[in-house]
């Protein structure tokens, strides 16, 4: 199904290689051990019991009848907690606003009230029915606009009209810059909730042992964020909790906010019995009780000169928060950056709002801004473009953004692909508005500009954002350690290629030990398409410290000067003279000598250089291919085509899969995905209901390379995981305005509404 752009050349002997993930043998024969596999002697199972209201005040909650039945070893409730409130986001800490168990007041269908711990889980589940919750139930909103109005029901008292969060950002002078505008545009654009809908739910295993030792497992994308949130709500010292991510089933930005509520409530229960304790998410919670994406309202004005130069962009956003905050404020900042990518323009004013709603709370997910605000941006393109008469495409090449520019808000672009990518998918263009059988064809184009990682923190901790260490071994092995996570996007093989290619040794003499807060250096996490950047300049800067202390003491065993030795094929040689030389693993002998049997170690960490945007910045544009059955209203994707300027690929074979794994969420996006609600309650919490794009259904794909080397990314690497989600959306939306004339503003696209308008214009 995949069509590889030609081959990938390296000089390199790790880097550039396809390789499969180091752990898809053991996922794919079932050797791989998730947090269900951890299993404990003396092990308990919890359930949470959660609102069936969307707002209410909590008047009563007796437990004393699950208590009492047997099998129950234990029941938290809010008293139980230290009622000390925790997301996210700790700066300003106004941006916390999450109990971990309910004590006064319930936000959401879905919100947590109690835990039970019992012998089984059939146990567990029957002692949620008999706690006893008495509600005073209050009025709920589920409307953010309705939300904001005066009189609107108060979700929390700390916030006026709801709003939880108002980003305004202004650079340049947008009244001029309109004001010499040949011509203005103006489009309101609405995007869906959807759910991450990751194959292994929220899960988890708590133990806790005597003396103040708490250790758990669990299915996350930031280890260390769930440290520090534990610590935080059970009030212990970080350093008596370790966190452990074991093989997670994928995440997608759904297990990126820190600790979920799982989390507490077997670390609580666990250190109530002293016995481990398992709680994990059933499907329906997975869907009704978790984040998920920011539905928005955009309303985008954009400015241009006659002959298409971008003028100024201006954009009135209203975001749907839900309940709480967790990642959801830094949503309005970073969708201020997606805005400005991947396009220059002399002036941009954004006016965000998320507002909080009666739902389940909205924070990242795959992409985190990006997909909607490149929906609109992207699809009003388009719009220009025919306003114009242009070729959307050339309006595009003449306004995207190249090495070396800085963009209005000051962020510096070191690498840029974009032209390049415009010109690679023009070459997959096929013809628009013509029939095919009883269907209509349309080609359509949309276009991203992403961070490698995000210069801002949203946790304390060290400073550091990445940290690695590496140390080598007699055998001639080596170790890393590091903090990244890897939750499916292979990280572990990426870092690895990375050690492998700087000491010169093969893939395989490197173990990598992942995700540990008792033994790995701290790191953020896995988001904001962080980690190849990141972890990646930790692990080669680690690497490289264990290089210079074998090339001392090499050059002091061969007598020769550090200059004139090099690295090879796991030996190290003095140029020109490969017969006088030592392997990998004399070397690292020779350097315990010569140390007084100290480890041959290196530490590395990365900063960015900056704290505001990103270290480096991705570019890429998809092209969608799409026939419309005039009977129906149906969309189908014939064709995909990505062209992606991720840097110097470490692994081709995983840049495929990530890219094909975007295009599946983007077509979902687009087509088929959205998460239902009625009064607050979520109507389609199931793998039946909510409709995610099957095998069946995905078109084959050309991934189209653009070779750019990166000078920040290690080897020259960007991130690719992220970026090429959001493209998907408006290339679809485009490819239906150019096949049929239907100017689509609001996902997902159904079929009825493709129908409807099919009627409208024949």
């Amino acid at each position: 199904m995949l069509k590889r752009g030609g081959l990938f050349v390296t000089n390199h002997t790790q880097i550039g290689r396809r390789l499969p993930l180091l752990d898809a043998e053991a996922k794919a024969t079932g050797q791989a051990r998730y947090s269900s596999d951890v299993v404990l002697p003396r092990m308990l199972y919890g359930k949470i019991l959660r609102s069936t209201l969307p707002h209410a005040r909590l008047l009563r909650v007796d437990t004393s009848q699950a208590e009492r039945l047997a099998g129950v070893k234990a029941v938290v409730t809010g008293r139980d907690t230290s009622g000390v409130k925790y997301g996210n986001v700790v700066v300003p800490e106004g941006f916390r606003d999450r109990l971990a168990l309910a004590i006064d007041k319930v936000r959401y269908i879905g919100d947590e009230i109690a835990a039970v711990a019992a012998v089984d889980e059939d146990t567990a589940q029957e002692a949620l029915g008999l706690i006893e919750v008495e509600f005073e139930e209050l009025p709920a909103v589920f409307d953010p606009e309705e939300a904001m109005k005066p009189g609107a029901p108060q979700i929390h008292a700390h916030v006026e009209r709801n709003i939880s969060r108002r980003q305004l950002m202004e650079f340049g002078d947008v009244a001029k810059s309109f004001r010499d505008a040949y011509l203005v545009r103006e489009d309101q654009f609405a995007t869906q909730a959807t759910s991450h809908v990751p194959l292994e739910t929220h899960g988890c295993v708590a133990m806790y042992e005597s003396p103040c030792k708490l250790t758990l497992w669990t299915s996350t994308q930031v280890p260390f964020y769930v440290q520090d949130d534990l610590a935080m709500t059970l009030k212990m010292p970080r350093g008596d909790i370790r966190v452990i991510k074991p093989v997670t089933g994928g995440g997608f930005g759904g297990k990126a906010d820190g600790m979920d509520a799982t989390d507490f409530c077997a670390s609580l229960l666990s250190i109530k019995t002293g016995r481990p304790v398992r709680v994990a998410n059933t499907r329906e919670e997975e869907f009704s009780a978790t984040r998920r994406r920011h539905p928005m309202i955009i309303r985008l004005k954009t400015a241009v000169a006659r002959d298409g130069t971008l003028l100024a962009k201006e954009c009135h956003l209203i975001l749907d928060g839900g309940a709480y905050n967790h990642q959801g404020p830094i949503t309005p900042m970073v969708f201020s950056t997606r805005f400005m990518l991947p396009y220059r323009q002399e002036a941009i004013r954004c006016d965000a709002s998320r507002v909080y709603t009666n739902k389940s709370p909205s924070s990242a997910m795959r992409g985190f801004g990006s997909p909607q605000i490149h929906f609109a941006q992207d699809v009003q393109m388009d719009l220009i473009a025919g306003d114009l008469g242009v070729d959307p495409l050339e309006l595009r090449l003449k306004n995207g953004l190249e090495t070396g520019e800085t963009t209005i808000s000051g962020f510096h672009i070191f690498s840029s692909g974009f032209r390049e990518t415009l010109r690679r998918v023009r070459g997959v263009r096929v013809p628009t508005g013509v029939k095919a059988g009883d269907a209509l064809a349309g080609w359509g184009l949309g276009c991203t500009g992403f961070p490698c990682g995000t210069g801002r923190r949203s946790h304390s901790g060290s400073e550091a954002y990445s940290g690695a260490t590496v140390v080598a071994h007699e055998d001639g092995s080596v170790t890393l350690l590091t903090g990244a996570a890897d939750v499916g996007q292979g990280s572990n093989t990426t870092l690895s290629q990375i050690v492998a290619e700087e000491l010169a040794i093969p893939l395989e003499r490197v173990k990598t030990v992942s995700a540990d807060t008792a033994i790995t250096p701290r790191d953020f996490g896995a988001y904001s398409s962080r980690t190849t950047m990141m972890a990646g300049n930790a692990a080669l800067e680690a690497a490289r410290r264990v290089k210079e202390q074998l090339l001392d003491a090499t050059a002091q065993a061969l007598e020769a000067n550090v200059s004139d030795l090099v690295l090879k094929d796991g030996r190290i040689e003095v140029k020109g003279s490969p017969e006088r030389g030592l392997t990998f693993a004399e070397a690292v002998v020779g350097a315990h000598r010569s140390s007084a049997g100290r480890d041959v170690k290196g530490e590395g960490a990365f900063i960015p250089v900056t704290a505001e945007g990103s270290p480096s910045w991705s570019f890429g544009t998809n092209a969608a291919h799409v026939e419309i059955d005039r009977e129906t209203g149906q969309v189908v994707v014939r064709r995909m085509a990505v062209a992606r300027d991720s840097g110097v690929e470490i692994n081709p074979m995983a840049v495929e899969g990530q890219i094909e794994g975007s295009v599946h969420m983007g077509i979902g996006f687009a087509l088929t995905e959205e998460l239902m609600t009625q009064q607050g309650q979520v109507l389609n919490p199931s793998l039946l209901d909510y409709k995610v794009v099957t095998p069946l259904e995905m078109p084959p794909i050309d991934v189209l390379r653009v070779d750019v080397t990166d000078p920040v990314g290690p080897f020259g690497a960007k991130e690719v995981g992220e970026g090429a989600v959001g493209p998907n959306a408006p290339a679809i939306a485009n490819a239906i305005l150019h096949a049929a004339g239907i100017q689509v503003k609001t996902l997902p696209i159904k079929s009825e509404r493709v129908l409807e308008a099919l009627k409208e214009t024949s």
